[in-house]
């Protein structure tokens, strides 16, 4: 049996961008799983940018992480003991069960995954949380429908990337904004979005009049800030705005730059409208099962950035999703 379970905690709540002191590294001993209950240990951990938001002590769709708590996230562990009736040794299993090496878990909150089904980082990705934000935010809060134009910002992140698929399944006109040319290039290469704008090097107010001249009937934001600002000046008639998140804003150190365009809504008879992926819960096998059928039929791509390291990676590897550095899925292998 494993001794020590290294962890990262919480040491402090950061102001402005997270630096390498707001986290503590800490070891405790490993015990062995009671009756009911199963040991298992951590080989990924998912990495997102709501992350950051629970970081913060104010209100929000979860409580914040404690100080001193071990750092929430959700990730994929291998069984290696266990005292539970269905769980098995080897058998890999999706919770939220934080950063650390090793977790001691009753089962509840956690279901197993089949790494036959798919590589185990898509369970974290197109088949975990991203992949439902996508599918629910679009379809069930964007209410999508054939042959409309959808535009998605962070369109090379790991939700904002199966966004631009999904409704193109549908039989919509996709337009993406990233950022830097590589990102563009997979979206209308390998992603096949019908176009694709690099907010770093392009006038995006602009850049929307072109790829969207009839007006954007579903805008999929990520990002907030100028980008939102920009998108909701090319409205059409009745169109939906989902507020998914807003990473150039969860370091800010002011307070929050709302949308200064925001009567482009009543203009065009328009709604935004804010959501949370847990509240779609029940329906979520429906749901991974559809997804899992595109992967399958080589419909749908599921890329992972995936980053091999030890815990002690954590903190850098996590900043990666503020420095635009990955494309897709977050992902930290542990060794």
């Amino acid at each position: 049996m494993p001794v020590t379970n290294r962890q990262i905690r919480l040491a402090r709540r950061p102001a402005g961008p997270v630096r390498p002191e707001d986290w503590a590294r800490t070891e405790e001993p490993v015990a062995a799983p009671e009756e009911g209950w199963f040991l298992g240990r951590t080989r990924y951990l998912s990495l997102d940018p709501a992350m950051r938001g629970w970081l913060d002590d104010r209100p929000s769709y979860l409580p914040p992480v404690g100080l001193g708590e071990v750092m929430r996230a959700g990730s994929i562990v291998e069984v290696v003991e266990s005292a539970h009736p269905d769980y098995r040794v080897g058998e890999f299993v999706t919770g939220t069960f934080g950063v650390q090496e090793y977790v001691r878990s009753d089962g509840r909150g956690t279901h197993r995954v089949d790494p036959a089904l798919a590589p185990l980082p898509t369970h974290l990705g197109a088949l975990g949380m991203p992949g439902m934000t996508a599918y629910f935010g679009l379809l069930e809060v964007g209410a999508l429908k054939e042959g409309e134009t959808v535009v998605v910002s962070g369109a090379a992140g790991a939700v904002g990337s199966l966004v631009g698929q999904i409704a193109k399944l549908k039989g919509c006109r996709v337009v993406g904004i990233a950022g830097g040319p590589a990102k563009c290039a997979w979206l209308t290469g390998e992603l096949g979005f019908d176009a694709a704008v690099d907010y770093q090097n392009e006038d995006v107010r602009r850049a929307l009049r072109t790829h969207a001249p009839d007006g954007i009937d579903v805008y999929f934001d990520n990002v907030g800030g100028p980008v939102l600002d920009a998108a909701l000046t090319r409205l059409a008639m009745h169109a939906r705005v989902v507020v998914c998140g807003a990473i150039s804003q969860y370091n800010n150190e002011q307070a929050v730059q709302g949308p200064a365009n925001y009567l482009s809504l009543l203009v065009r008879r328009a709604r935004m409208e804010g959501f949370v992926v847990f509240d779609h819960a029940a329906r979520y096998r429906e749901a991974a099962r559809e997804i899992a059928g595109w992967i399958a039929d080589g419909r749908l791509t599921a890329r992972e950035h995936v980053v091999k390291g030890g815990i002690d990676d954590f903190p850098e590897t996590f900043q990666m999703l503020f420095r635009g550095a990955n494309t897709g899925k977050l992902v930290l292998e542990l060794g």
